[in-house]
């Protein structure tokens, strides 16, 4: 009988003993940490690793992770500068840095920083009109990010980004957004249209500019070929007129080259004079007609003085 009382009692020490171990030995995750108070008062924060506690003193009174935490902020209605109610959603990433200040700074920073992610938006939304929200995101979600940042920063959490993710405007809204952006898109096309064809007229008239230029220098060209032609042809003739001159000149200092010079003088004169009688009605005799011999001398003269 004494036996079994020893052996009861001895089971229940172990126990008691294993309950105190449980309570009192805690194991912390990695990207974990543990606030430990004693008597009600803050001790100590316990990282990754394992350790032991002071039984019935010591407790982990509140458990943080260190790891990056999304937070899903609900849709919610915004009225825009220009009157215009809008439903907008996002995501909130955050972290905790001092376990200390989260556990004994606010009650629920979760909390705390989702609502006031949400007054800080409206706030946002609330400064710029209906079209530009679509493109002013990344300049809301910086805003939307510094001011919590601000104001987590006593409670040790650190707010690292937020992103919107939808933003719904009433339905006639987006129907007057999509006819005013058909409109735009067709005006673009009008005025493609019209630049095309303008295009096209300045083109046909450089066409027509350069064709006449061409056409000119073309004619200008001409003209020049033919002057210098001309020229080349009063050039020969002179030159051809002046050697046959030069010949008839060598050809008259010759034995026999005078003789022969009256004989083609009065030649040329009778035919001449011949062609005159048949091509005139009127015909208008010399006084010296009969008198060749003065007309020869007179040529003579003329040939020798040239």
């Amino acid at each position: 009988m004494f036996e079994n009382e020893l052996f009861f009692v001895a089971v229940v020490v172990a126990v008691i003993v294993i309950v105190v171990l449980a309570k009192t030995a805690v194991i912390v995750p990695q990207q974990s940490a543990f606030v430990v108070e004693s008597l009600g008062k803050y001790s100590r924060t316990l990282r990754a690793g394992f350790h032991i506690l002071i039984p019935f003193i010591e407790t982990a009174a509140y458990k943080h992770s260190l790891k990056e935490l999304a937070i899903d902020i609900a849709e919610q209605i915004c009225i825009t500068r220009d009157n215009v109610q809008v439903g907008v959603d996002g995501v909130l990433y955050l972290q905790v840095l001092d376990p200390e200040r989260a556990s004994y700074g606010i009650t629920d920073y979760i909390f705390a920083i989702s609502q006031l992610c949400q007054t800080t938006l409206r706030s946002e939304i609330g400064k710029i009109d209906l079209d530009r929200t679509f493109e002013e995101r990344g300049s809301i979600n910086g805003n939307v990010v510094s001011e919590l940042d601000k104001a987590s920063d006593p409670w040790g959490v650190k707010v690292l980004r937020y992103e919107i993710k939808n933003i719904n405007p009433p339905r006639d809204v987006l129907s007057a957004m999509e006819k005013q952006m058909r409109a735009e898109r067709e005006k673009r096309a009008v005025v493609l249209t019209s630049e095309g064809e303008r295009d096209a007229r300045i083109n046909e008239a450089e066409g027509q500019k350069q064709r006449v230029i061409k056409e000119s220098e073309a004619v200008k060209q001409q003209q020049i070929n033919e002057a210098d032609g001309e020229a080349q042809a009063i050039l020969a003739i002179a030159t051809a007129t002046a050697e046959g001159l030069r010949q008839v000149a060598s050809a008259l200092n010759e034995e026999g080259g005078e003789a022969a010079m009256k004989l083609r003088v009065a030649e040329d004169y009778v035919e001449q004079f011949g062609k005159l009688a048949k091509e005139a009605n009127t015909l208008v005799v010399p006084a010296n007609l009969g008198d060749i011999s003065s007309m020869i001398a007179l040529a003579t003269n003329i040939v020798k003085k040239g």
